[in-house]
């Protein structure tokens, strides 16, 4: 399917809340929506309606749509299961369906649709994962703030030292009969005096000035994988698949005419696919990305992908992290030990989360030993363990935990993750242009998440 955008609007077409996923202006938008409710047969059940352009997939909710606004190829039974999916989404954030209560958690939901939708087509995710992404806590966003708190610690520690270096030099010179630095009068002294608070200005100004983000470039590249991973519990690889791609984004139609330079350093057997209007063969020959027709441009403001791979694999030794979990019966019930390792050594996985059920009606598990943290949701039955960094330096770590139940209530286990390196050592390293070969500035963002990766 191709999903236009998702919302939540009146029984008048007044839009609540509406993501556009392709480029679309709020004017369209707006009319689409309004147009929505006019189409509707007055006292028929139905589920979509559609004009020339495009197809309103819509579910009813007390006083208010779900509405999906799709093409009119799209496949309607998707459509429908899609529709399922965003219309469970909005309890989860919203205790009404009202329409105060949309607006208040527009935000929420908006990172919710994201999750469902990228790029006009359906994630393979559930509500428990859209429910663990949008809740993920940003690594980097605790460094900036660590790093920020200490410099205005460092800054007004720095304003009060000189602050009593001019208070000491003021006593001073009132004993010795001296006008003191830096309080009026004329010379050197105020000269001086002035110079020092100016110190102090310019380095609280510069603690609290914002940093300026570099200009964006023209040519962007979003690297994706996603992976799908199934093992036993006693050891042993069931399945593991992982899907990767490279999506080009062009924002200057005079960079439209490119080649991407890709390398290609994966050992691992990974099947390759180029778009059908890209070179196959000079791909095949030199490791370039570029259309069929050189005299042609890529789209401009679109994301187009170039090139996806695939790799199938049951090899044991290509599963990036490990999991074993050891859950023995004892007097009371079971005492569980799980321990992680981390088998691809250039891999840094961040915000990894793995989850353990446990039985329910038995109270909180008793900790033990324990790398990291973790938190016990008494809701779902759930003990997760939370790491928020593995790499080469933090590359193992156990869990030992005791609690009533039986061995087999401790799976499947689940991991998720997120990783700024991708898992295929796949990467664009320079794009230059068709005429001339003269290189062009570009911008890469990779990451590697988990589709799903259980322990049954």
């Amino acid at each position: 399917m191709v999903l236009l955008a998702a919302a939540v609007c009146t029984k008048a077409g007044k839009a609540i809340v509406s993501r556009q996923f392709v480029e679309m202006t709020r004017t369209r938008i707006e009319g689409l929506l309004a147009a929505f409710p006019k189409l509707m047969n007055t006292g028929k059940q139905h589920t979509f309606v559609e004009t020339e352009s495009v197809r309103y997939v819509y579910q009813p909710m007390e006083k208010l749509y779900m509405v999906l606004i799709t093409t009119k190829n799209s496949n309607i039974l998707e459509d429908l299961e899609t529709l399922r999916l965003f219309s469970r989404v909005i309890p989860e954030y919203c205790r009404a369906l009202e329409e105060n209560e949309i607006s208040e958690h527009c935000f929420d939901l908006i990172f919710a649709f994201d999750e469902i939708v990228a790029l006009g087509y359906r994630e393979n995710v559930n509500l428990a994962q859209i429910r663990t992404f949008t809740e993920m806590d940003s690594h980097e966003e605790k460094v900036f703030r660590a790093v920020r708190e200490t410099q205005e610690r460092e800054a007004k520690a720095e304003m009060r030292r000189k602050a009593k270096e001019l208070q000491q030099a003021r006593r001073d010179a009132e004993r010795q009969g001296k006008k003191a630095p830096g309080f009026g009068g004329f010379g050197s002294s105020a000269v001086s005096g002035g110079s020092t608070a100016a110190m102090i200005t310019e380095t609280i100004i510069e603690t609290d000035k914002p940093k300026v983000a570099p200009a964006p470039a023209s040519v962007h590249m979003k690297i994706e994988e996603k992976i799908t991973l199934t093992c036993g519990r006693d050891g042993g690889l069931q399945n593991m698949e992982l899907h990767g791609m490279i999506m080009l984004r062009i924002s200057d139609d005079k960079y439209g005419r490119i080649r991407l330079h890709v390398e290609n350093e994966d050992k691992k057997g990974v099947q390759l696919q180029t778009h059908p209007n890209v070179d196959k063969k000079l791909f095949t020959a030199e490791s370039l990305i570029g259309l069929k027709n050189p005299e042609k441009s890529f789209p401009v403001n679109s994301d187009v992908g170039v090139l996806k791979w695939r790799l199938q694999t049951t090899e044991e030794s290509f599963i990036p992290l490990t999991i074993n979990c050891w859950p023995s019966e004892s007097g009371n019930g079971c005492d569980v030990n799980i321990e992680y390792e981390l088998q691809e050594d250039n891999l840094e996985l961040n915000d990894v989360v793995i989850t353990i059920p446990l039985p329910s009606g038995v109270g909180a598990p008793v900790i033990g030993e324990i790398d990291g943290e973790y938190r016990h949701d008494s809701r779902r039955n759930t003990l997760e363990w939370c790491l928020p960094v593995i790499d080469a330096k933090n590359k193992s770590g156990s869990l030992e935990f005791s609690i009533a139940g039986q061995p087999n209530d401790f799976f499947p286990v689940q991991v998720s993750f997120v990783s700024k390196k991708n898992y295929c050592n796949i990467q664009v390293t320079k794009v230059t242009q068709v005429d001339g070969n003269s290189p062009v500035r570009f911008s890469t963002e990779t990451t590697f998440l988990v589709d799903k990766y259980e322990i049954l």
